[in-house]
């Protein structure tokens, strides 16, 4: 499939499909969202470290909130486009041609680290500190298998970096036909390359966080629910294939309301640890040691 950007004068020849391995087709889209997997990890561990955990529980993390967060997303896509599966239920499991909805893997994989939370006897919050850097790292290269399936674009645009390519032409085409006013022949938003590029910034914010502004459990986590929610309310609002609930865009909804709760929990807190009192323990922890001293004397 050629993909050509005509204002930068570049055409790519990709093939959805990466190799052929005893006679099974290995798909980039899959491929891909496996490298995140694994590169969030790498990623994770650091996070982890930097907050006093070990590799242990981020591959806890990733082997018990990953699955589930992958059935979620796919669960959540299929719940707002069931139209497209209400004939055929076997098309449910298959993903190679994408249908991830990236909210509901979220809200899955939150669910299950509460749940290995309380398992673990680990603080709650800070599991999402550290699932959250996992989480953005494999967003932010899972994208790019948007890229190989010619899918999550946006409107059409002037932009010198505006794409097109037959699979993005016919599918403007069948929304023409249905009276969206579009033109099939112009180049579209590549929203799948905003949002990889935005969830990079946002990692490298999240460990500004961890290094030097961390005060509390949960602050990334916060951090990344409202920056994440704020690049992905812009850029929902570019795109062609939104999941819908009546006239609303789902993903635009929830990325609102991730901006609200989370900006607000990340300042409450914050503003609630600055306003707490000096931590007793410290005096209890250091009378005894000054007991021992005079009694030494």
């Amino acid at each position: 499939m050629n993909v050509s950007f005509p204002g930068l004068g570049i055409e790519l020849n990709i093939d959805r499909v990466a190799i052929e391995l005893f006679g099974t087709s290995l798909y980039w889209y899959g491929l891909i969202i496996a490298l995140g997997f694994i590169v969030g990890i790498i990623v994770a561990s650091a996070a982890a470290k930097k907050l006093g955990e070990n590799s242990d529980l981020v591959l806890d993390i990733a082997l018990i909130c990953g699955p589930v967060g992958v059935i979620c997303a796919r669960l959540y896509y299929v719940v707002f486009k069931w139209e497209n599966y209400a004939g055929d239920i076997g098309a449910i499991f298959d993903i190679r041609s994408g249908g991830l909805a990236i909210y509901g893997g979220i809200i899955g994989a939150v669910a299950a680290a509460v749940v290995m939370s309380r398992f673990k006897k680990k603080s709650t919050l800070k599991i999402f500190d550290i699932g959250a850097v996992g989480l953005i790292t494999g967003q932010m290269i899972g994208r790019w298998g948007n890229f190989f399936n010619q899918e999550a674009f946006g409107s059409n645009t002037n932009l010198p970096w505006g794409m097109t390519s037959p699979a993005v032409k016919g599918y403007l085409e069948s929304l023409k036909a249905n009276g969206v006013d579009i033109n099939p022949d112009a180049p579209v938003h590549p929203t799948f390359l905003y949002e990889s590029l935005w969830c990079l910034m946002t990692l490298i914010l999240l460990f500004v966080i961890i290094n030097k502004f961390r005060k509390y459990d949960g602050q990334v986590f916060f951090a990344y629910g409202a920056l994440y929610g704020l690049g992905r309310f812009w850029i929902e609002g570019l795109r062609t294939d939104s999941l819908m609930m009546g006239p609303f865009r789902v993903s635009q909804l929830v990325a609102f309301l991730f901006v609200v709760i989370c900006g607000f929990l990340y300042f409450y807190f914050l503003k609630k640890k600055k306003n707490e009192p000096v931590n007793s323990v410290n005096a209890a922890v250091s009378e005894p040691d000054a007991q021992t001293d005079a009694e030494k004397e």
